[in-house]
């Protein structure tokens, strides 16, 4: 967490009435600033927590998260979002599904909206090469509550909710600590893939996610977002899986240049410029 009391407290409410009697929780706090940390801390003194000592982002904040708890002996890793509510099956239904998934690297629920939980947030996802990106299944499309379990293998896990066996955290290790946040999952899941190991979704195991439909992204997200996208295709692309992001990538990003500057949007504008051109 880094602030967010309010939430991060309905969220860890949800997890202490899961009906996995083994689950253990772990507070990560990125060193917020208001002190809210640790009075969500003194608030529940039964789980564990741990102060970051400084803001490390999404991406550090959970690495530090995840080594904890593998040196604690955990078997699974939950990874999740302080701004989310589960429901009280969720963490059963994943721990049940493991044990059918082949090579499981990684399994996610259904991710619904916290505004609107008639409405999907993430049913699975798709790892576009092309744009290096992953896009959610289903979003947006009315939820089916009464959907049968199973699983979907898909090739793209989103951080805001996944279950990590501790022995594929230490041989793929965690999120890429310069991506600080947006796409690190998407980077995580390519190198899952690349060691061998598969995703899945499980609709069965359901959940909530405090977000919004949006058509234009926050200037920070943008940058960042894209600056990681080119960072992903440095590290992993061959050369000519460059030149097919590269014919895709820099003209849309003229375009979406062009939109910002015709609206008067000059952080949009300047945040599309940084992420096409930062290192």
């Amino acid at each position: 967490m880094y602030g967010g009391e309010d939430v991060t407290v309905a969220c860890i409410d949800s997890l202490l009435v899961q009906d996995y009697e083994a689950l253990r929780v772990l507070l990560v706090d990125n060193a917020s600033p208001d002190g809210s940390g640790e009075r969500v801390r003194a608030r529940f003194p039964s789980i564990e927590y741990l102060n970051t000592g400084a803001n490390l982002g999404y991406t550090g904040g959970n690495n530090r998260g995840m080594r904890y708890a593998l040196e604690k002996g955990a078997d699974y890793l939950l990874v999740l979002n302080n701004d989310t509510v589960l429901d009280p099956g969720c963490v059963s239904t994943l721990m049940e599904s493991r044990a059918r998934a082949d090579r499981m690297g990684a399994l996610s629920p259904k991710i619904l909206y916290f505004d609107d939980p008639t409405r999907i947030w993430f049913a699975g996802g798709d790892y576009s090469y092309a744009k290096a990106i992953g896009h959610h299944r289903n979003e947006l499309e009315l939820d089916d509550p009464n959907e049968a379990p199973r699983l979907d293998e898909i090739t793209f896990v989103s951080g805001c909710c996944f279950l990590m066996p501790a022995a594929v955290a230490r041989d793929v290790g965690g999120f890429r600590e310069d991506f600080f946040m947006y796409c690190e999952d998407v980077e995580l899941s390519l190198r899952l893939t690349r060691a061998g190991y598969r995703m899945y979704y499980q609709p069965a195991a359901r959940m909530l996610h405090r977000d919004t439909p949006r058509t234009l992204s926050a200037p920070f997200e943008t940058l960042q977002r894209d600056r990681n996208r080119r960072r992903l295709v440095r590290q992993h692309y061959s050369l000519a899986w460059r030149l097919v992001f590269a014919l895709w990538f820099y003209p849309t990003r003229v375009i979406r240049f062009m939109q910002y500057l015709l609206r008067g949007d000059l952080p949009g504008a300047r945040a599309i410029f940084a992420g096409a051109v930062l290192p």
